[in-house]
């Protein structure tokens, strides 16, 4: 019996962790500030329930981001190391904010999956994905809102403080510190 020739097919890799790392900044940047601004009853007071719908299927893509960034630093940590500029003590708070705001990333899915479990009735991440099995607890409900509302917000305080950090660390020590993540188009302007 003849054998049968072999076809190898071209391997697909993953792009490289930095190029993916500047992507995920690129897109959850205006993601978070949208969800800073448009709470769901916001929403759906202004755009109604295609509106909401429409908030709920770009939660989803915040979330599936928030989790594959998580995943991936839990995975293989820090991308980068601090920048040889910054004080022993500024390296320290470099490397505490950059894994506060990764953590708190990953507590944002979290959060939504506690509203989910304790909700009185089945909530979908998008219209279709259900998040958790709801288990009627209103008071845990109300706590875990709550919560999940001070995250959020406490993370976009740390985002504020993330992005200050790296603007005085490009502007007053000159370390390109914001070229690391910027997409090369805007390196010029930078």
């Amino acid at each position: 019996m003849a054998a049968l020739p072999h076809i190898s097919l071209p391997r697909l890799r993953w792009p490289a962790r930095r190029v993916y790392l500047k992507a995920l900044h690129g897109v959850m940047i205006p993601l978070t500030f949208w969800f800073m601004i448009a709470t769901p009853d916001f929403v759906r007071s202004v755009f109604g329930a295609k509106g909401a719908a429409i908030n709920s299927d770009i939660a989803l893509v915040f979330v599936t981001l928030a989790l594959i960034w998580s995943v991936d630093y839990f995975w293989r940590g820090l991308a980068g190391r601090p920048g040889p500029k910054l004080s022993p003590r500024l390296r320290l708070f470099h490397r505490i904010l950059h894994r506060t705001l990764i953590i708190g990333l990953f507590l944002v899915p979290v959060g939504g999956f506690l509203l989910g479990l304790t909700s009185h009735r089945l909530l979908k991440a998008g219209g279709w994905l259900p998040i958790a099995p709801p288990l009627d607890m209103r008071h845990a409900n109300e706590i875990v809102g709550t919560l999940h509302i001070i995250e959020f917000y406490t993370l976009g305080g740390l985002i504020v403080i993330h992005a200050s950090f790296h603007i005085w660390r490009h502007l007053r020590l000159r370390d390109n510190a914001l070229r690391i993540m910027a997409p090369k188009i805007l390196h010029r302007f930078l």
